[in-house]
């Protein structure tokens, strides 16, 4: 970046304001926008506004100053509450990579000069700022995405390490070596954890295919299996446990976000399908199993977790569009069900063996 384009941003843009209402993953993959801004320019303000249940993905994050809620109690914040909230911020740039027509208008209303956000929405013409790029086509991974944002104001980023990173408190951590001791689960073992759920986010591998993997698991030596849900997926975690076998534990709505992180950093290997927490172990260094269909705006080259440390399994001689789905309901489908158990578990020894943590 050239002095003079420098000294234009250093004046123009002093406070920044990064959109980003919707889910875990989304948050994370939207993080080393801050951490690029706060790079170039260190006397930066920069906020989020995001969802509530979000929170602790942000509240540690060094490049974050401030957090905006979008809601409360799962309840949306009055358009006019918000709106008072965001004129009296005075912003000077609001990066909008979640697009939606009420944020558009708030953040017009609420007079920020520089308005960056998507070409191609009839409510386009709230943005000064427009980039043209149709995320649906997958052409690259969603933190690219989102950085593309910032070439709109001259901002660059190349050479740059945007990796997303989690901090872990101190007070994560003694709650998850608590929760694991009591669970059996000692210094000593390789922990493996069983992520089944996505909540509708993609197409999934088999809950039964999971549990066939963890019984295979459990048969290694020194190994332990935990399989993970939030409240609403407690029957789900209980089905796989059934097929896993008594080794394994239940590890249902009794970890926050942040615990969860810390869960994820115990453990040796992450095994999930395409859903927030795999994005969650990825950002606190964990070597992560992904199930992914190649469904473009699906696929893990959107949506794949953004790490070296990774290992990626997709159908096999499957058509790209899937149209072989089972449910929609369910997120099952026989192309997804084309990737063998044994094939998984067989990686899965190896990255073991390869990795001694």
């Amino acid at each position: 970046m050239s002095a003079n384009i420098k000294r234009k941003l250093d004046d123009r843009f002093r406070k920044f304001l990064i959109v980003r209402t919707d889910r875990i993953g989304d948050v994370i993959l939207t993080l080393p926008m801050a951490h690029i801004i706060k790079k170039h320019f260190p006397d930066a303000h920069i906020t989020m506004l995001i969802r509530e249940y979000t929170s602790d993905l942000v509240i540690d994050n060094p490049n974050i100053d401030t957090i905006l809620y979008y809601d409360m109690g799962g309840e949306q914040i009055s358009f006019f509450n918000l709106l008072r909230q965001l004129r009296r911020a005075r912003f000077d740039v609001v990066l909008h990579t979640h697009p939606r027509v009420r944020l558009a208008f708030l953040t017009w209303l609420a007079l920020i000069p520089i308005r960056v956000g998507t070409g191609y929405r009839l409510y386009s013409l709230l943005f000064n700022k427009k980039y043209y790029e149709h995320r649906r086509k997958g052409s690259y991974h969603e933190l690219e995405y989102n950085l593309h944002l910032l070439r709109t104001i001259g901002l660059s980023y190349e050479d740059e390490n945007y990796q997303p990173v989690l901090q872990i408190s101190e007070s994560s951590k003694k709650h998850v070596k608590k929760l694991l001791n009591e669970n059996g689960i000692e210094e000593k073992d390789r922990l493996i954890i069983l992520h089944p759920g996505s909540k509708g986010s993609s197409r999934d591998w088999n809950p039964r295919n999971f549990g066939i993997l963890g019984k295979f698991l459990t048969g290694l030596p020194n190994v332990k299996v935990a399989i993970t849900g939030n409240g609403e997926e407690h029957e789900l975690v209980r089905s796989v446990a059934e097929i896993a076998g008594a080794k394994s534990i239940q590890i249902c709505n009794k970890v926050s976000l942040r615990e969860l992180g810390a869960l994820a950093a115990r453990a040796s290997v992450f095994v999930s399908n395409s859903t927030g927490p795999i994005h969650i172990a990825a950002a606190v260094g964990t070597f992560v199993v992904g199930f992914y269909p190649q469904i473009p705006h699906l696929s893990a080259a959107r949506w794949g977790p953004y790490t070296s440390k990774r290992l990626i399994f997709t159908p096999k001689d499957k058509p790209l569009d899937c149209k072989k789905c089972f449910s929609k309901k369910d997120n099952l489908c026989e192309c997804m069900n084309s990737i063998e158990v044994t094939d998984v578990f067989n990686s899965i020894k190896s990255i073991l063996q390869e990795n001694k943590k």
